[in-house]
Parts: C-alpha cells; structure tokens; sequence
C-alpha cells in the first residue's frame, strides 16, 4: 500500500486591501517565488494565467467584496509559468469591532495525485488556529510581528531574539512562540532565518556583487557565525552557498 502523504498547504495572508504581507515556506515552494518577491503583491497578479477561469475570479472577487469567505478549485501558475491546479479557501479576519482587518487563504496543489482526493478545509484552518490565544488575537499578533521584522528589516540584525521581538510588540515570549508556530509552522529562529536566506539569494545573485565573499554577504543580512550560515543555507535550499552560486551563473 502506498504511503499517504500529507498535503502541503500554503498560506498567505493579505492585509485588509489584499496586499501579502506574508506567506509560509509551502508557498514558496509550490510557486517558485520568494518571500521578497511577493511582498506587497496582490495574491491574483502573481498567480492567475490566462486560463484562470474568468468565472471562478469574479466568485473570488464578489465573495470578498461581501467580506465572505469562498472555497473554490482555481487554476494558478508558478513564477515558471506552470500552470497548476489547486484548492483554494480565503477567509476575512475581522477585528473586535468587527472591522476588516486581514484575510488569509489556504491552498492545497492538487497536481500532487499522491495527496488524498478530499482535505478538508475546516481542519487547515483549525490547524492553523489551534492557540490559547483567541484566533483573531493570534492573527493580529502574527500581523504585527512581520510588520516588525520585514518593513524594518529587524532580521537583518544578528543578535535579534524572541525577547527583543516581545518586548517591541508588547507581548510575551509564550504567546509569540506559539503564535510562530501555528501560524509559521515552525520555531521562531526559524522563521527569522528564512528573511535572511532569501535576502541572502538576492544579494548573491546580484550582477553588483559579483566576486564579493560569501561569508562577509552573509554577514549582511544577519548571520553572525560562519559554521550557522552555511548549515541553515543548505537547510533551505538544498546546497551549499558555493553550488548556488555557481548554478546560479550558469542559468
């Protein structure tokens, strides 16, 4: 019997006018795309083809301007310009006074024929909401934390920690852990570490930097120890600093 395997779910959330300010590491896997590459972006301008169902956008569009969450099947492209199909759910997140504050989607890549024909929805979002903290509490505080990170580029200092991260967003280090690891899927160091890495593929692959060391690039974008650097690269790319470089010379 063949070995189930489970479904890799992206998750993207969009502030209240739909612009993505984060998405997880299944995202950037199943697109192509990287972090800094989607930022600001409008989840529809980097996804949909030109044989993305008009239909099944204007659903989209119409549930959304309702401030409804809509399930759907959607045909997407990858940066590669792959055409994939894929399982869509997009939910409104709301504030205490009920306004519009977010909205995160979950999606599944069903060109994956391993995964099981039926997931459901409810249990990724329930995944992903699973916290001491309120649901909507939870997504604020996620909210916040990549505003403080990203648009002022906190990952790019070496001794940042989850303490100092606390302290600017006014919580604590409990609810912040959890709050990365539901939302993220992953520890804390981790989720800083992936900003670095992709930052750090940027600033190797710029024509500017040609030539420049690797280590002292690496320094640039927050790592501090050498050793570190090289084990989390390889982490999230698959090779070594050197082999990206090189492949990436001769693409």
């Amino acid at each position: 019997m063949a070995e189930n395997k489970s479904a890799e779910v992206a998750v993207i959330l969009t502030d209240e006018n739909k612009s993505i300010i984060w998405v997880n590491d299944a995202f950037l896997n199943i697109t192509g795309y990287s972090l800094f590459e989607v930022l600001g972006k409008k989840p529809g301008s980097i996804l949909q083809g030109k044989n993305t169902s008009k239909e099944t956008i204007e659903l989209i569009s119409k549930s959304l301007k309702k401030q409804l969450s809509v399930e759907t099947q959607i045909l997407n492209y990858r940066k590669s310009g792959e055409p994939y199909s894929c399982h869509l759910a997009i939910h409104p997140v709301f504030n205490d006074k009920k306004v519009l504050t977010n909205y995160i989607a979950f999606e599944i890549d069903e060109t994956n024929k391993s995964l099981e024909s039926e997931y459901s929805m409810l249990q990724i979002q329930k995944k992903y909401k699973a916290s001491s903290l309120e649901p909507m509490d939870e997504v604020t505080l996620f909210r916040r934390l990549n505003t403080l990170i990203i648009r002022k580029n906190y990952f790019l200092d070496p001794d940042l920690d989850i303490k100092l991260v606390a302290v600017g967003l006014k919580s604590n280090t409990k609810y912040l852990s959890q709050v990365v690891n539901n939302q993220f899927g992953n520890n804390f160091k981790h989720y800083i570490n992936q900003f670095r890495i992709n930052k750090l593929k940027e600033v190797i692959t710029d024509p500017q930097n040609k030539g420049a060391n690797l280590f002292e690039m690496a320094q640039q974008c927050g790592f501090k120890n050498k050793s570190t650097f090289h084990k989390v690269f390889k982490e999230f790319t698959g090779t070594t600093p050197k082999e990206f470089l090189k492949q990436n010379k001769d693409n």
